[in-house]
């Protein structure tokens, strides 16, 4: 039994017990590293969105302008078809909007974790925000959402292994607060431009749909 222990022991020359938990207490440039290339990932989404957005307010000022043009026609059936879909392209973009602000403060958290901080405490209201975004994002940007999600599952590796490494005890309630606030925060951002940017749709015709008649032939 001992000459398996000593066997075992000697497979790792390289790598002794006080390497391991040195490695534990001061994890180093690997988990710097990892929180760069999230960092790096993350940009890459929120430029992403911003594409997706630019894309989507193009669709709406064309749909707003058609349904400007069939009202000034007197075609109120028409009008209302483009008023909804301007109406459902606006929600979109509002939820995108959204996503975008809450990944750039998690960016500016991040960065400021990367080059001050303390990840066991304040990375673990980030991963939080970003499940979130990955639930509202979809049913619009599906492969965004599975990346924000492969995002989490990383951040969230490196916020347990902090916490390991150093004694931690996580304090969910307080994080979960503070991501909350943070979302607020993207939230009303999000309104703010939403209400810069775009003039309001005629209300009379939102939701204004002609029923269909169920027997044409007795027109």
């Amino acid at each position: 039994m001992t000459g398996k222990v000593i066997k075992n022991w000697e497979r790792e020359p390289h790598e002794s017990i006080f390497t391991r938990i040195k490695e534990k207490i001061h994890p180093g440039p690997p988990l710097k590293q990892r929180l760069s290339n999230s960092i790096y990932r993350l940009q890459v989404i929120y430029h992403k969105l911003q594409n997706t957005i630019t894309k989507m307010e193009q669709k709406e000022k064309m749909l707003f302008n058609k349904c400007a043009e069939a009202q000034s026609l007197g075609d109120s059936s028409r009008a209302a078809i483009y008023a909804n879909e301007c109406a459902e392209v606006r929600k979109m973009i509002r939820t995108l909007l959204r996503s975008q602000m809450a990944v750039e403060q998690v960016i500016l958290r991040l960065e400021t974790i990367r080059d001050f901080g303390d990840v066991a405490v304040q990375m673990s209201p980030v991963v939080l925000i970003l499940q979130s975004c990955k639930s509202q994002l979809a049913g619009i940007m599906p492969e965004v959402s599975y990346e924000l999600g492969t995002i989490s599952e990383t951040l969230n590796s490196l916020v347990l292994e902090a916490g390991e490494a150093v004694g931690a005890e996580l304090d969910v309630v307080v994080s979960g607060e503070e991501a909350q606030k943070i979302l607020k925060e993207a939230s009303m951002i999000a309104e703010q431009k939403m209400s810069e940017k775009f003039p309001e749709i005629p209300l009379n015709q939102v939701n204004k749909l002609p029923t269909p008649n169920p027997n044409p032939d007795e027109q």
